[in-house]
């Protein structure tokens, strides 16, 4: 004997209209929010694009036993690791450096310098955008670099 259900399988006309208003919903407030906070993307890439040359500078003077720095061109929004190509930064965003005094050349450039021993003269930069402030800190003592948010 076999069994047979008169239902048939499928979805019915409301289930598709609820279906279809969900998604609608969803697609309203992903389009009103949008691009998807482009500029806290932005801001972000460039301090951890940032922090990633510091750490290189730190990694390439314990491996070559000698300083290595790190200039921060404020007015040009680049940077460059010791000799290296410089890379630029976006313009839209501000950068501020807190470095020890004798680092400092004037007011449109910083150096953070890394030292044999791993350890720098330590610093911090604050990368800023409309919405979002990123801080970069290099610890003078060991030369640990960290990446976080600055609010």
């Amino acid at each position: 004997m076999t069994w047979r259900s008169n239902a048939t399988r499928g979805f019915t006309l409301v289930e598709m209209i609820v279906v279809v208003a969900i998604l609608g919903l969803v697609l309203a407030m992903v389009a009103a929010r949008g691009p998807l906070g482009l500029h806290t993307l932005t801001a972000r890439a460039a301090a951890n694009e940032l922090a990633s040359g510091f750490r290189q500078a730190r990694a390439r003077a314990i491996a070559d036993n000698r300083t290595v720095a790190v200039n921060i061109d404020l007015a040009g929004h680049r940077w460059r690791v010791g000799a290296d190509r410089p890379t630029e930064l976006p313009r839209d965003l501000d950068i501020a450096v807190l470095t020890i005094a004798g680092q400092s050349a004037g007011g449109t450039a910083a150096d953070i310098r890394f030292l044999p021993d791993g350890s720098s003269t330590g610093g911090r930069v604050e990368l800023r955008d409309a919405g979002r402030r990123m801080r970069i800190g290099v610890d003078w003592l060991n030369g640990r670099v960290s990446v976080g948010d600055a609010d």
